[in-house]
């Protein structure tokens, strides 16, 4: 893993790009946490997999949440041991104390969604008055509906590409979407240490979508899947984390100007040493056992639920996938991946 210590002339010159990014101590409040370390405090375990007579589940990973009609609403993939493949589930509940007994409804519920299908994002797009859901099948897909509740209004699932583009990577993995003012894109790992992005026009979407290139070129050691780009609230600078793996799983942090531009790798927020999110910035909340070590696949909560992606970074949370570090060695989708809250740690 690449050493988070650079030379003093090489550090001055990142952190004032960075500076120059996001405004640094002359902006407000809302730029602060890229300046000084962050440190979060973990829940419990918040919620783990469900399971019925049709349903072995094993592990409930890879959440995608928003709060829409005064709920909490998260898809997330579940490995079922009964269909012996990657499928979902949806579940929602109005405060994070019934998070662990809010009913798990299995996705493929809609026969057009029986089947690998993981790895979801969902939003709603403005300009056509409807929810997407995006997920991996491997190809990105998607569908639609009116009612987020009811997995049984989703439309079947469609390609974004009608046939996968020449610079595809191999193993294109963990699908998102967000939106400027007039282009939507779509970002994705490839399980190579780079992120992927393809754009297409506002009018055009969901069709349209450009041909595959590197927006940020790294190593897997910090940079490998379970990615999310976000407008960072009150600036107009651009926030993707992405998760690295080794030496275990944490989050690492890129800001930019531009959603087809270049990526800044922000100085302090970039290896498990020093993470975004990792377990060497989380401790874990008074009666909660440090049940994980890994910080793993999910997401920030969100300011809004449109295409828009929006976090609010003086109320900072993120929803994350940990697992028992006992676990070790099992085949990976067997791990038991539970569900837990991250709060940022705001106290002086």
């Amino acid at each position: 893993m690449k050493s988070n210590t650079f030379p003093l002339t090489v550090a001055a010159m990142v952190i004032t790009a960075c500076c120059a990014l996001v405004g640094c101590a002359s902006a407000g409040s809302n730029d602060k946490f890229l300046e000084d370390p962050i440190t979060w405090t973990s829940s419990g375990v918040l919620i783990k997999p469900q399971s019925d007579e049709n349903h072995k589940h094993v592990s409930i990973k890879d959440p995608t949440v928003l709060r829409y009609d005064g709920k909490w609403h998260i898809y997330a993939t579940a490995y079922s041991t009964s269909a012996r493949t990657w499928t979902m589930v949806y579940l929602n509940f109005k405060d994070w104390k019934d998070a662990g007994s809010a009913e798990q409804i299995p996705v493929d519920v809609n026969p057009a969604l029986r089947g690998y299908h993981c790895a979801p994002h969902l939003f709603y797009f403005t300009p056509h008055k409807k929810w997407y859901f995006v997920f991996q099948s491997q190809q990105p897909q998607y569908c639609t509906s009116e009612d987020i509740t009811d997995p049984t209004t989703w439309t079947a699932p469609k390609n974004f590409f009608k046939e996968n583009p020449e610079n595809m990577p191999r193993l294109p993995i963990d699908y998102h979407i967000i939106c400027d003012d007039t282009h939507a894109y779509l970002f994705f790992t490839g399980d190579d240490g780079n992120f992927y992005r393809s754009r297409t026009k506002i009018e055009d979407f969901p069709n349209g979508f450009s041909d595959v290139e590197i927006a940020i070129k790294g190593e897997r050691s910090y940079l490998f899947e379970g990615s999310m780009t976000y407008k960072i609230k009150g600036t107009d600078t651009y926030l993707t984390i992405v998760e690295g793996m080794s030496p275990a799983r944490h989050y690492n942090a890129w800001i930019s100007k531009d959603l087809n531009g270049e990526w800044t790798r922000v100085p302090g927020f970039s290896s498990f040493e020093t993470p975004f999110a990792g377990i060497n910035n989380v401790t874990f909340e008074e009666g909660a056992d440090a049940w994980t070590r890994d910080i793993s696949h999910g997401e920030l909560l969100r300011d809004n639920y449109d295409e828009t992606p929006t976090i609010d970074p003086d109320n900072l949370q993120f929803l994350y996938q940990g697992r028992d570090p006992s676990s070790d060695g099992m085949r990976y989708e067997l791990l038991p991946y539970y569900l837990g809250l991250l709060t940022q740690d705001t106290s002086e």
